[in-house]
């Protein structure tokens, strides 16, 4: 794993709350990891949507079912 680098985690919490917080190192690599979890399920599913229909292209509507059918 490890993709989604912590220190874009900690511009984005730091962004969305008070620019003074600090954020662990630990806190982010936790985040990024639950991420890029959800980001391999989000990518097989869509994977298999485009299987199904017979395409080599993940299109936004195959992220948007998945929204759909498992919510997020």
């Amino acid at each position: 794993m490890d993709k989604i680098p912590t220190d874009s985690i900690k511009r984005i919490i730091k962004n969305g709350s008070n620019p003074d917080i600090i954020i662990s190192d630990a806190a982010a690599a936790s985040i990024a990891k639950l991420l890029e979890r959800k980001a391999e399920r989000i990518a097989k599913y869509a994977v298999q949507r485009a299987r199904k229909r017979k395409s080599g292209t993940i299109t936004e509507d195959d992220i948007d079912s998945y929204k759909i059918r498992f919510g997020d």
